[in-house]
């Protein structure tokens, strides 16, 4: 048996700290076509992923977790098989992935001039997540250890200038018209890399690319270095209320966009969110990059440990339904 890594990850368990209270159940995580896994071509159809997942699921166990779940494209046939058939798994959630390539050029924040653009305290922007996300699903409890973690590049809220004398940060009062992200910077745990295209295609990429780099004036839609390995800046905590929050939270991705560039090394800035999630509206991207659903699949592992329980969610997620179109995608589980 031959196993291809690719740079990723087998297969991952996790378990934040205080997700609800110590007797609370933990969830496991099994991923798929996110940080896949791949089986050579003589050793396919011989079970070898099967008894992989099997092999984790046991480690899930073993640390504690009532569930595990999976992630992956709804056009993966082939994967959605293995799991809802081979190991029952039931489709669970069919969030949003919206991505889009970092361009050679810097994006222009010509709403700028009515909005500002503000860098948020882990503090405060803890309070603002807590209350704006409190009815959604998945919020993790330890968001103050995400917003403090090393990869966490920040929270960023853009307001409209004319909502910031009604804004008072001190009372927790928030402004009418508002958006706000963070950023997770992923590039630091994996990078990607694409591999077998055409020759067409490679000199069509690298000519945009060349072309976006000589004349950054006309914005050419270029696409990035992506046949060398490449990470991506991952946004999360995505929220936005009152007037004209759309075209706000336009302005925040396009405020990310230029820090990828400057960044260097980053080939796309990616978003997951709830499939009628409202902010999906606000959110830049490429349709032919982006997943308009990708399934995830759970699978009870032991009993639930206790009845619902306020912030904790359901005590079976098998038989729950969505509590809310806003779902709150923790970072570290992408």
């Amino acid at each position: 048996m031959k196993l291809l890594w690719s740079g990723f990850y087998m297969g991952m368990a996790f378990a934040p700290e205080d997700l609800c209270s110590p007797e609370a159940f933990y969830l496991g995580f099994l991923f798929t076509i996110r940080v896949g896994y791949t089986i050579s071509s003589q050793n396919a159809r011989l079970g070898v992923g099967t008894k992989l997942i099997h092999h984790l699921e046991e480690w899930c166990k073993q640390n504690g977790a009532s569930y595990a779940y999976m992630a992956t494209d709804c056009t993966n046939e082939s994967s959605l098989n293995l799991f809802t058939i081979k190991c029952n798994y039931l489709k669970f959630r069919t969030p949003t992935m919206l991505v889009h390539p970092v361009h050679a050029h810097r994006q222009p924040l010509c709403s700028s001039a009515a909005a500002a653009i503000f860098r948020l305290p882990p503090p405060l922007a803890d309070s603002i997540y807590r209350r704006v996300f409190a009815d959604s699903e998945f919020f993790p409890k330890d968001i103050d250890k995400i917003l403090t973690h090393k990869l966490n590049l920040g929270t960023f809220m853009a307001v409209s200038k004319k909502s910031l004398p009604k804004w008072d940060p001190k009372t927790g009062l928030l402004p009418p018209s508002f958006a706000l992200l963070s950023v997770w910077n992923t590039k630091e745990v994996f990078k990607l890399q694409v591999k077998g295209v055409s020759r067409l295609t490679y000199a069509w990429c690298v000519g945009s690319r060349v072309l976006d780099t000589l004349m950054p004036w006309l914005r050419i839609p270029s696409i990035p270095d992506v046949f060398r390995q490449f990470g991506v800046f991952f946004l999360y905590g995505l929220h936005m209320e009152g007037k004209g929050a759309s075209r706000l939270m336009k302005l925040l991705c396009a405020f990310v966009h230029n820090m990828a560039r400057d960044e260097g090394g980053c080939g796309a800035v990616v978003a997951e969110v709830g499939h009628r999630d409202p902010v999906r509206e606000g959110i830049p991207h490429w349709r032919k990059l982006s997943w308009a659903e990708d399934v995830w699949c759970i699978k009870k592992l032991a009993p639930a440990m206790q009845e619902d329980d306020e912030g904790c969610g359901p005590s079976d997620w098998i038989r729950s339904q969505p509590s809310s179109s806003v779902i709150f995608v923790d970072p570290r589980d992408f």
